[in-house]
């Protein structure tokens, strides 16, 4: 039985809604007394030093968010991504919204496989379960055995999910409009665009056949990438309300001592989390938008390093433009060389200021909210440390968050609080910061060429060595990544400054000789060094030994 779902309609849905009473009123109404009353014994019993008045309030949280449906599962899984948010013990109870939801009755789930793919489940497949191994927010997976002999996971979708997400997506958008200026956090004019963000998202997760294209479109894009697993798509066993894939076999990245006792290296997992997900954001610019614990999982194999990660649920996926994503890096880039007005004018080109904001006003207020947050390592960045300065400076100042930026802000903050559950101590920056300085230094491509002239030389041609020590510092201070970054960083220079697109890099340097019509040699001194200090024949030797015991 074919199914079929319309994509997500703001005026559409609300009018919908809006001429069906008989339906808001009552779900205003509950929704609203449910909060209230999790709000009043929050208040009354948050702060008990009683391990069983917490227990007993975080299963509670559970069972509130749970009652309240997909929705607000959706808001309750981003909450339990962090540890530096939410109480470890009501933490705990969160993580199991994540894939350890009550399931719906097996008997409507092989109902929903045999309308979807025209068989029985027992004559689709080998050996079929008689209960789900997970249930999340949308669907309940099964591990299942093909006649082939080989293991899948067919995820079914709950019943009824269409209507349930259409009615409280528009509900979520009433209230938000409505109390929105009471929310602690001032997001700007924008908190209905972003909820209409949130809904055309999960309009599209509930859509599997469309899941299905973004699986094969998200493996083909780390095809090349040993670190990254993605499951094989089997499409004569999908459709709109039924996925399978190949089966994972890993740990789920959720406990650091669970992934202890299986002999696994949480940081290097870490890495390859991170890693991937800055190339999704800053190379593909097509990434994974719901990086929970749940979704992720630890693979045998790998380096102390870099660890085997794999990727299920590509429901929700996002994009983002050519122009935002090299705004982005070069928003990054002012930031490491501290150039607070440049920084802001990236946000005013992003969207989160207006073309009228005085930029001047804003360069001490940022230097204070960002500057402040490296102290004397740049690594000592925390995003909750930021988004806590950055709250209180978006109420003095026109700061909005742009509804496109709304996925994107949360994949990364759900990964930075993933990383922190493996590691308390994990400081997102310290990877962040050399990748960028890494692919400014290696991509030869014209417009990451054009990010380091900017960069690098100044509005007259002539090169600020501070800056491009700046970037090799960044990229090469830490000790563990200056061996096999430095040969990879040493030809793609070569290889710019020969090449076509380097006479513009040739020419700034010939610019940077000459000063008031005199040849001046200092900062061409200065260049020298600082290569001949970064480069030595020492250490190139050193990353050739490394790239050939350990090549990438």
């Amino acid at each position: 039985m074919a199914t079929s779902y319309s994509k997500y309609s703001p005026k559409g849905d609300m009018i919908w809604l809006i001429l069906r009473p008989w339906i808001l009123l009552p779900r205003v109404l509950y929704i609203l007394l449910t909060l209230i009353f999790l709000l009043v014994r929050i208040l009354f019993q948050g702060n008990s030093n009683s391990k069983s008045v917490q227990k007993n309030l975080s299963k509670y949280l559970f069972d509130v968010i749970t009652d309240l449906g997909p929705c607000f599962i959706k808001l309750g899984q981003a909450l339990s991504t962090r540890p530096d948010l939410v109480r470890q013990d009501w933490l705990t109870e969160l993580t199991n919204l994540q894939d350890n939801l009550p399931p719906f009755k097996h008997k409507i789930a092989l109902k929903i496989i045999e309308d979807e793919l025209g068989l029985p489940a027992n004559e689709l497949f080998d050996d079929f379960p008689d209960e789900p191994i997970a249930s999340a927010s949308l669907g309940i997976v099964y591990k299942a055995r093909k006649k082939n002999n080989n293991f899948c996971a067919v995820k079914v979708q709950r019943p009824n999910l269409y209507f349930l997400i259409r009615r409280d997506i528009v509900i979520l958008k009433i209230l938000a409009t409505a109390f929105g200026s009471f929310l602690p956090l001032n997001i700007g004019v924008g908190i209905g665009e972003i909820i209409d963000e949130f809904g055309r998202a999960l309009f599209d997760e509930i859509d599997y056949e469309q899941e299905g294209k973004n699986a094969l479109k998200f493996a083909d894009l780390f095809k090349s990438n040993p670190n990254v697993f993605i499951p094989k798509l089997e499409k004569d066993f999908s459709s709109k309300r039924v996925i399978t894939t190949s089966w994972i076999d890993g740990v789920k990245l959720r406990d650091r001592e669970i992934l202890e006792q299986n002999n696994l290296i949480p940081s290097s997992y870490i890495r390859t989390c991170v890693i991937s997900g800055l190339q999704q954001l800053f190379e593909y610019g097509y990434f994974h938008a719901d990086p929970h614990p749940g979704n992720m999982f630890a693979l045998k194999g790998g380096t102390l390093d870099n660890g085997h990660l794999a990727y299920v649920d590509f429901g929700m996926m996002d994009t983002i433009t050519n122009s935002d994503r090299l705004t982005l890096i070069k928003a990054i880039v002012h930031l490491i060389n501290q150039e607070y007005l440049l920084m802001a004018k990236d946000f005013q080109k992003l969207g989160f200021l207006t073309k009228e904001q005085d930029l001047e006003q804003l360069v001490e207020p940022l230097k204070e909210v960002l500057g402040g947050a490296f102290g004397a390592e740049v690594g000592n960045f925390n995003l909750k440390n930021v988004t806590d300065k950055f709250s209180k400076l978006m109420y003095s100042y026109p700061f909005r968050v742009p509804s496109r930026f709304a996925l994107i802000i949360r994949a990364v903050v759900s990964q930075e609080g993933l990383a922190l559950r493996l590691d308390p101590e994990f400081k997102i920056l310290k990877i962040a910061y050399p990748y960028i300085a890494k692919k400014l230094l290696t991509d030869n491509s014209d417009e990451i060429v054009n990010i380091l002239l900017e960069v690098v030389f100044d509005n007259e041609g002539r090169i600020q060595i501070d800056k491009l020590e700046s970037l090799l510092n960044t990229l090469f201070k830490d000790t563990e990544n200056i061996n096999a970054d430095l040969i990879p960083v040493a030809n793609a220079g070569l290889k710019l400054i020969v090449s076509n697109k380097g006479s513009e890099v040739r020419k700034n340097l010939l610019l940077s000789l000459v000063k008031d019509d005199r040849l001046e040699f200092k900062d061409a001194e200065k260049l020298l060094i600082l290569l001949r200090d970064t480069f030595s024949p020492l250490k190139l030797a050193k990353s050739a030994v490394q790239n050939i015991i350990s090549p990438a």
